[in-house]
């Protein structure tokens, strides 16, 4: 045998390095590893990573410190499966974290991690894959990359993988992707919903609540109700509800089917197999607070429909809700609150909600919670609304004490419920006063000062409806309720001010409460209202016009115009025309201003310190006005006529000047008179003068510590008392018309010919008045030279006293007439009845007493010449 010889080992060549084995306890030197090009530590690198990320946030938060996320970016891409898969698995753990979230959407990874969910990849890439977008996909700005990346697409086909986890993590990140209206919009054109109704079979209670929510979100837009529908989802969804064992699903499934019955369809198709009275009686018969608050609220949803109330009218729905108002958990009570006030939008239910309902929704009222107070009111809002067989029942149910302290409540939707209830009650008058005894008037108080324009809205339409009465409006005014009204005229929501208007329409309905919202500047904001088109509405205008008939001297300067129902009263004054939006200075300003050149503003006043004499033998007594005041024409007149006696000084008689000055006398000088027949007549006449001015009163004076009266007006207090004496007895109101033309024609310088009326110079007699009155005041009393529009003054405020209908109506160029209806008693009507009155316009210039049809040529030249 030969020698065995040994082999000799041959070396490892020069230029390989040898095999080393580390044991590293430092992530620092593991994330170091992320940058080497050998797979196998790329591979372990990243195992050891996922295990340190698996351990909790900190670990999380110090991989990013340590710069580990920008080197696992890379290998998401890697050509090694491994390291893909386990690069993969660390996103997944790592985006739970919201600064790797942040830094992700930064460098733009979200390309790299759906081009993982391809279906060659592994069933654990998909798994980690999904899961990181699911938490991706939790803020918004990581939904619109996953949405402009394509990953919706991927994400639904995962839906049937046979990883439960894949499933889980897929629909979860769909669901909070079509939280987004845009991804709601393609998801359609994906066919979603099959796969989607698969997962309700699934065995994980997670997937399926998932599952339900997202059908919950997408079943908002009707393609996906339809593709529901066609697919027998609502089949699957009533069978959940059925199975008692799935009762933690019950919650989702019934916000499910609550889209669905907004459907038409849908709601025809559960009446047909029966589910829709499933529906209600497992809504009733439930025990969880949850299911029957999603059960209402479905049919709350549905309700918005007129057909779908009928149907659930057919079902008896009010039954399901009257049932749910008792419920121990107030969210039942406030979706079964918000369910009957849907359903009242049928008639029938209205109806039915009157003896059951009614008083469980009243009871309410008095509930310790806010949001149950409000949805119980909005109920009642509804269900009074049109219906006073319900505002008596609410009444009957002692509503109206709850409604009125839910005003003063921090909720500003259960305010304005309860100003509703209010309003719908107030409309009858037995109602409403009820409520006025309630103080309902301070309770609004607080309302109008609300800032919340519904709010203001309903509390002036509250107003409006409760201050009917005189008491009402005082109540108002005296707790200081008209200042936020007022304001609430500036308002620039459009209903705002129109339920402002109709509130201060109402308001004006008697003169305190016009006056004092006059103060508080109403008519001014009123006009400045009606001024622009697009703020005024009807009730502005019918507020300002009120207003104005309370102000009756305002209202004549702006409108020219006086109806038969304006009634002249003391202290009216004729200020001449003013353009919209001019201020009218009140009379005390006007009597008080310098003497100027403007036309002379016509005071109507016939308060007296003295009632007339009962006796016409009895002269003795004077005109008592703080003035010794009289006309020595009209006393003169009246000494002839024996019609007035008492009323003036006792006078020579004489004949009246032909010069047609206003000659006033004291008691002084009609004793000086006597002294005086011995001289010469022109001298006789200069006296006179002087007498005149000095007996004259002059209105400017006035002094601080006394309160200011109006000028004080005899003559006219002579006119009122002769036209009651003489004319107001006569009984045909035709006759009274004419005599009461003639009767001023006669006070005013008799008739005037046409072909004479431009010598008649009244200017002059004016002028004389104002310069003896040192004012620019003239009562009406004082002219004896008056024109048309004197004399058509002096009619309409005599006609007034005495109750005899007629307008007064300005024209141009100092021309006013007065306008009067009449019967035709010779004349009836198609019928037999009595036809229509004419109307008539006053001549009291130059033929006084004639009635001229109103649109003759006659009343033309009457108007016009």
């Amino acid at each position: 045998m030969g020698k065995k010889i040994k082999k000799e080992v041959e070396p490892p060549p020069k230029d390989v390095f040898d095999p080393l084995t580390i044991e590293s306890k430092k992530a620092a030197t593991v994330v170091l590893m992320l940058n080497s090009p050998e797979e196998e530590i790329l591979a372990k690198a990243c195992e050891a990573i996922y295990k340190f990320a698996l351990k909790g946030e900190e670990n999380k938060a110090t991989l990013l410190e340590l710069g580990a996320v920008e080197p696992l970016t890379k290998l998401l891409t890697h050509e090694d499966k491994i390291v893909r898969r386990n690069a993969t698995m660390i996103f997944g753990i790592l985006a739970s974290n919201s600064d790797v979230k942040k830094l992700l959407r930064e460098l733009e990874v979200m390309n790299s991690v759906i081009a993982q969910l391809a279906p060659e990849e592994e069933v654990i890439i998909h798994e980690f894959a999904s899961l990181c977008l699911a938490n991706m996909s939790i803020e918004y700005s990581g939904k619109v990359q996953i949405f402009e990346h394509g990953g919706l697409e991927p994400l639904i086909r995962l839906l049937s993988s046979p990883d439960p986890d894949v499933k889980k993590n897929s629909i979860e990140c769909i669901y909070n992707l079509v939280q987004d209206f845009q991804c709601r919009t393609t998801l359609h054109e994906l066919n979603p919903i099959p796969p989607m109704l698969e997962l309700l079979k699934s065995e994980y209670p997670i997937i399926q609540q998932l599952a339900l929510k997202t059908l919950g979100v997408i079943t908002c837009d009707k393609e996906s109700r339809t593709m529901l529908r066609d697919n027998q989802g609502l089949d699957q969804l009533s069978k959940i509800l059925e199975t008692k064992e799935l009762n933690d699903l019950h919650v989702e499934a019934l916000a499910v089917i609550a889209n669905c019955l907004e459907d038409m369809d849908s709601m025809a198709l559960l009446q047909q197999t029966g589910g829709l009275k499933k529906l209600l009686s497992f809504a009733e018969n439930s025990t969880i607070p949850d299911i029957q608050k999603n059960a209402a609220k479905a049919i709350t949803k549905a309700a918005y429909d007129p057909e779908n109330r009928k149907v659930f009218h057919e079902q008896e729905v009010e039954k399901c809700l009257v049932t749910l108002l008792g419920s121990d958990n107030d969210g039942t009570k406030i979706a079964a609150s918000q369910a009957i006030s849907a359903m009242s939008e049928n008639s029938s239910s209205k109806d039915f909600f009157n003896t059951q309902g009614i008083p469980q929704i009243v009871q309410l009222l008095k509930s310790d919670n806010e949001e149950v107070r409000e949805a119980a009111a909005l109920a009642l809002a509804n269900l009074t609304t049109n219906s006073t067989a319900n505002a008596n029942a609410a009444a009957e149910a002692d509503a109206i004490d709850p409604l009125i302290n839910i005003l003063s409540s921090k909720r500003d939707g259960a305010i304005a419920n309860a100003a509703t209830v209010l309003t719908n009650m107030a409309i009858q008058e037995p109602l409403r006063t009820v409520i006025q005894n309630h103080e309902v008037m301070n309770a609004l108080l607080s309302p109008l000062h609300s800032t919340n324009t519904v709010v203001q809205s309903t509390a002036a339409l509250t107003v409006a409806a409760t201050a009917c009465d005189v008491e009402a409006r005082n109540q108002l005014r005296m707790c200081g309720g008209l200042e936020p009204l007022v304001e609430l005229l500036n308002s620039k929501n459009d209903e705002v001010r129109r339920h402002a208007s109709w509130a201060v329409m109402v308001c004006a309905s008697d003169e305190l409460t016009a006056v004092e919202l006059c103060r508080l500047g109403a008519l001014d904001i009123l006009e400045e209202i009606n001024l622009s088109v697009s703020r005024k509405n009807k009730f502005s205008e019918a507020a300002y016009n009120k207003l104005l008939n309370n102000n009756l001297s305002l209202k004549y300067s702006q409108t020219g115009y006086l109806s038969s129902s304006n009634i002249i009263s003391d202290g009216f004054y004729d200020y001449g025309r003013i353009n919209p939006g001019t201020k009218l200075l009140p009379l005390k300003e006007l009597c008080l201003q310098e003497l100027n050149d403007q036309r002379a503003i016509l005071l109507v006043n016939s308060k007296s310190d003295i009632s007339p004499p009962p006796s016409m033998e009895d002269k003795s007594s004077d005109v008592g006005y703080g003035r010794s005041v009289s006309s020595s024409s009209s006393l003169r007149r009246a000494s002839k006529e024996k019609s007035t006696a008492g009323f003036g000084s006792p006078t020579e008689e004489k004949s009246e000047p032909t010069s047609g000055r206003n000659t006033v006398l004291s008691r002084g000088t009609t004793k000086e008179k006597g002294s005086r027949k011995g001289k010469g007549k022109k001298e006789e006449e200069k006296v006179k003068e002087e007498e005149e001015v000095m007996a004259m009163p002059k209105m400017t004076e006035s002094s601080p510590d006394k309160e200011w009266y109006p000028p004080l007006d005899p003559e006219f207090c002579v006119y009122v008392f002769e036209v009651t004496k003489s004319i107001l007895p006569i009984v045909n109101i035709k006759d009274q018309i004419e005599a009461l033309a003639k009767y001023v024609a006669d006070k005013m310088g008799g008739r005037i010919p046409k072909e004479k009326l431009s010598d008649f110079s009244w200017e002059l007699h004016i002028s004389e008045l104002k310069f003896q009155l040192k004012s620019n005041v003239v009562p009406i009393g004082y002219i004896k030279k008056g024109i048309f529009y004197h004399r058509a003054l002096l009619f309409k405020a005599l006609a007034d006293k005495i109750g005899v209908g007629c307008c007064l109506v300005r024209g141009e160029y100092s021309r006013a007439w007065n306008e009067v209806k009449l019967l035709n008693e010779g004349r009836k009507g198609v019928t037999g009845s009595l036809p229509p009155p004419e109307e008539f316009i006053v001549d009291l210039m130059f033929h006084p007493g004639a009635l001229l049809k109103l649109r003759s040529k006659e009343a033309d030249l009457y108007r016009f010449l």
